[in-house]
């Protein structure tokens, strides 16, 4: 785990080249053809760039279009350079991506999820913008989750675009009616295990907990906080090797399958795949479980939010979402940098990201004027700061695909045999490895 604090950066992302799995798309060879891997120019212009009118292009995938429309539909009304973005379908933004850097097209700025980043860095398709970053003046307070995923080989590439976060929801008029406090949320895996007993209690379609029992992204994103909160790893520090076998790891397994073995788990976890994963919880049959924190804004008012607790205690958080950077295509680096200073700047972190209930990028604007009117949010906010982002060769081969080993071994641990954790998790090691 890191903390956001700007001198305990790693000073390399990854040893190799990370595999876009998911896209089934290796971007070896089609770099462009005028940087290198670890190239591009570093720019040492003003912390805020260049505003005189220049056309700039953007691209983003679908599943961040609204934060990233709201970004520059502000930034086209306040400023002399205008920038035209194109919004990408998320299942085809690797293709897309990869098949412009073949033939040196890239658009002046493009984002990318934090899981991608690697190999984009690796291969040379964003400038390096070291420079820049150090000269803004809340440098120190950048998410460090997404510096850290743009970094390679000691230079940056990249800034926080959109955060996600993984958060604990509990329902607070489930736990009145369990005659549980609504202003004590769990502050240890085993108090949730209480906690959702106890709401599970009230019968009819009212269940403690869910979750996405065939999903390996879904629990990735919600188990591994567990066992980093209490102190423990999932991955080697250079993503080769996994540690999903460890003592940690298995004792948060074990929970979870205490808790469905004894039927507080709803309908439908075991064969849930990811696709209606958030649904029963804004709808008011679940008392509480880890789920996306953008899905703060479906949830009633009801609805409390608390960090993600381990065994014994503690708390922890995966961080994803997306980092953003300027293209090595780019002829207008001081015009990009502009937009990304700007973005990362008060006016549009607060009136852009937390006037629409997203997660800012900057730990010392994590308490603002609209968050301060919801506890909630700051909440968010604050726990994002202590998060993790895994980076890892092969990611998602290992992780995210449907079929892939860490749906088997998590399937084993809470369904099946659970003997054969070790066995699966030499599995997900051969993937990372390659």
């Amino acid at each position: 785990m890191y903390t956001a604090h700007r001198s305990t950066r790693a000073p390399k992302a990854l040893a190799t080249v990370a595999s876009l799995a998911a896209a089934g798309l290796l971007l070896a060879g089609c770099s462009p053809s005028t940087t290198t891997p670890g190239g591009g120019t570093d720019a040492t212009a003003t912390a805020d760039g260049t505003d005189d009118g220049t056309s700039l292009t953007m691209w983003t995938r679908a599943a961040t279009q609204t934060q990233s429309k709201a970004f520059v539909d502000a930034y086209n009304a306040s400023h002399k350079n205008q920038i035209e973005l194109t919004i990408i379908p998320t299942d085809d933004y690797q293709a897309k991506v990869g098949s412009a850097a073949g033939a040196n097209s890239l658009p002046d700025l493009f984002a990318s999820d934090v899981a991608y980043l690697p190999n984009y860095t690796s291969q040379g398709l964003f400038q390096d913008i070291t420079s820049r970053i150090d000269a803004l003046p809340f440098a120190d307070d950048l998410a460090q989750s997404h510096i850290k995923a743009g970094t390679w080989e000691g230079k940056e590439y990249a800034v926080p675009h959109t955060i996600d976060v993984s958060v604990l929801f509990y329902n607070k008029d489930l736990y009145t009616q369990a005659g549980l406090d609504p202003d004590k949320p769990p502050t240890t895996l085993e108090e949730f295990g209480e906690q959702a007993r106890a709401v599970n209690k009230l019968g009819g379609d009212v269940s403690g907990t869910y979750f996405g029992g065939n999903c390996g992204g879904c629990l990735a994103f919600t188990w591994w906080p567990s066992i980093w909160a209490a102190g423990g790893q999932v991955l080697n520090e250079d993503g080769t090797a996994s540690l999903l076998n460890s003592d940690d790891a298995k004792a948060v397994y074990a929970f979870y399958r205490s808790l469905y073995d004894d039927g507080i788990t709803g309908a439908g976890t075991k064969d849930e795949t990811g696709a209606t994963w958030v649904a029963p919880f804004p709808d008011g049959k679940v008392g509480v479980m880890p789920m996306p924190s953008t899905m703060l804004g479906d949830m009633p008012a009801s609805t409390g939010v608390a960090p993600i607790p381990g065994l014994g205690g503690g708390e922890s958080t995966y961080v994803g979402g997306d980092a953003i950077g300027i293209s090595a295509s780019s002829k207008h680096a001081d015009q990009a940098w502009n937009f990304l200073a700007w973005s990362l700047g008060d006016e549009a972190q607060v009136e852009v990201l937390a006037k629409n209930n997203d997660v800012v990028a900057r730990t010392d604007l994590a308490s603002n004027k609209y968050s301060e009117k919801d506890p909630r949010l700051v909440t968010i906010n604050e726990v994002a700061a202590k998060g993790v982002a895994p980076l890892a060769v092969n990611m998602g081969a290992a992780v995210n695909d449907p079929n892939g080993p860490w749906t088997v071994l998590f399937r084993d641990a809470v369904f099946g045999d659970a003997s054969k954790i070790d066995a699966d998790n030499d599995a997900i090691t051969a993937i990372l490895a390659g």
